[in-house]
This record gives C-alpha cells, structure tokens and sequence, in this order.
C-alpha cells in the first residue's frame, strides 16, 4: 500500500468518523431520561437541573448542540462528564491505557496459542490432534468471554489458587508513578520488577478470558486456510520433491494462509476494545469499556460520545494497519493498491 492508497482510506476514516460522531450523538440524546436530572440525584431543586441543562446546552436544538460539540472536538474537547464533572479527555486518559494493557496482551495470547492450534489442526488433518484443536477452538467461541473468566477465576483463583483474581497490583505492592499509565511499562520505568511481575500475574486471567473468542477463530481460520493451500498444485510438487513437511508448512503454506488471518487479527483486537467490559467488570479491572457502561448507565453524555468515538478510532486505526501489514506480507496486493 502506498502513501496515495494510505491518503485515501484516512480519508474514508474521516468520514466515517463523521457519520459515528453524528449517529452516536443523536442516540445518546434521545435515549430516555434527563441526563441532569440523573446527575443530580433526586433531591435537586427544578431550578438546579434548569441551570445545568443550560450551562451544558442541554436546552439548546439538536443541531445547536452538535455543532457546539464539533467546536470543541476540533479544540480536542470531548466536553465534560456531568458525573465526574471532569473533561471527558481527563477520565478517557486515566481509564484507556488499563484497557489497551488487556488487550495488547490478550492479542499476544490469542496470537501465541490460536496460530499453533491451527497450523497443527491443518497438519493432522482428519486425526486426533485435529479433532482435539477442533474442538478447543470450537468451544472457544461459543463461550462468552465473562463466562471464561467466570471459569478461570473458579479453576485458578479458588480450587487451585495460582493468581489473583482482581485488580491490577496487590494492595502490598506499590503503586509506580504515572508516567505512561501502562502499569507494566511504568513498573519497568520504576525500575520495580517486583511490581512489573505483579502486573504480569494479574493480567494472566482476564487477558486469556478475553483472548479466548479471538483464539478460537484465529485457530479455525488458520487451519482453513492452510488446507486449502495444502491442496494447491505447488504444495504437492514440494511434497513430490521430498521436503519436510515443517519446511513447507512454515516456508510455503502459512505465509499465503496468513493473509486472511492477519485481517481477523486486527479486527479482533479492535472489538476487544468493545467487548472488554464485561471482563472488566468480572476481574474488577479499571479499563475504558467498564467506564463506558457506567456512563451509559448514568446517562452521561459527553462521556458516552467520547468513550464511542475512541473506540471507533481504534476500529479505524486497525484497519488501516491491518490493510498495511497485509501489503507489506503480499506484494501483490500492495502493487495492486498502486494501481488502483
């Protein structure tokens, strides 16, 4: 993909951008209930909730109100909570990096188990270890990933109590200072591997809960793939010629089988985003998706547009890296984008 090829799908990135913005505002203000009233409990005077909705132009149309908010996001204004009554950007900034650490390690997860189980599933092909990644794959996805978490939390933190089940550090450990908000980076800044290990350990369940949807069809994906590049003529000619067969499965196959794997890689990291909360709130993890079902709860609205709008820029970004990466693997489709 060339540099005119990566113009243009920014480009479409923009406009889609636009359209979520205005999709998701409009939906944020016409779901039920007073968003001020919420905020301010029960016993708030008429004329309290009155003041509110007018400091927040909350009175205003809804086309006022939305060119006020594009105002402020050309600023980097995401608007203010009305529950934390800080900027949105604040509490987006405190919460997105706890998130992006579980997802990051739960890609590394799903990457690490799922292509293995795949490429062997491929391998053995109609034998037992075939049917053994079969079906770990299978119940893989058809398992909610806080149904996973629920299991590993009962296996590894009760009957056989390994790690921990909740939270990020143990209340012993010290807190490192912020510096990026990645606890793992931040306890290496501090030069705390104690801690860093700690941080490691937390992550080791939630991380696989949540890894397991993408495992299992990165797994099933991969094994497809390789077969069908198992039957291609050339696959059979080197076979013919006497390689080994990991020389043709690692030299051969999977590089062409990659493709379409590498495709539902990105795009399952960015739904992790989306997806986490539920893990979140199981293991008590202090992430954005657990903070974005609490805004929606208090109907929050700045603070859902914003935690919305960030998790549609990393859909966004992901696809563009993926559409990158792709290229970068097969050189054809990069000349091919150059074309077009």
């Amino acid at each position: 993909m060339n540099w005119t090829s990566i113009g243009k799908r920014l480009g479409a990135a923009l406009v889609v951008m636009i359209g979520i913005s205005m999709l998701i505002f409009a939906i944020a203000r016409v779901m039920p209930g007073d968003p001020a009233r919420i905020a301010l409990g029960p016993n708030a005077s008429a004329e309290q909730v009155a003041a509110l909705r007018a400091e927040r132009h909350l009175d205003a149309p809804l086309p006022v109100q939305y060119f006020e908010f594009l105002k402020a996001l050309s600023r980097g204004d995401l608007g203010k909570s009305l529950y934390t009554n800080r900027p949105v950007t604040t509490d987006i900034a405190q919460f997105l990096p706890a998130t992006l650490e579980l997802c990051i390690v739960s890609a590394i997860v799903m990457v690490l188990l799922g292509l293995p189980i795949g490429i062997l599933s491929a391998h053995f092909r109609g034998r037992m270890p075939d049917h053994l990644g079969r079906l770990v794959a299978l119940i893989a996805v058809c398992t909610p990933a806080f149904v996973w978490g629920v299991i590993l939390q009962l296996f590894f933190g009760y009957f056989w109590p390994i790690f921990p089940i909740e939270g990020q550090l143990m209340q012993s450990t010290p807190v490192p200072p912020h510096v990026t908000g990645f606890l793992l980076i931040d306890t290496l800044a501090a030069g705390n591997g104690a801690a860093f290990l700690d941080a490691l350990y937390h992550l080791v369940l939630p991380a696989t809960a949540l890894a397991m949807s993408g495992l299992g069809q990165c797994a099933r994906l991969t094994r497809s793939n390789m077969i069908e590049v198992y039957d291609k003529p050339y696959v059979e000619m080197e076979r013919a010629y006497g390689f080994r067969p990991f020389r043709i499965a690692t030299r051969y196959a999977f590089r062409p089988a990659f493709i379409p794997t590498l495709t539902i890689l990105g795009l399952e990291f960015a739904a992790m985003l989306g997806n986490a909360f539920l893990v979140e709130k199981v293991f008590g993890w202090p992430g954005l998706s657990r903070y974005g079902v609490e805004v929606i709860i208090r109907k929050d609205l700045d603070a859902i547009v914003g935690t919305v709008l960030i998790i549609a820029v990393a859909f966004l970004i992901m696809n563009v890296l993926v559409d990158i990466l792709v290229g970068v693997v097969n050189p054809r489709i990069r000349l091919a984008a150059g074309k077009g």
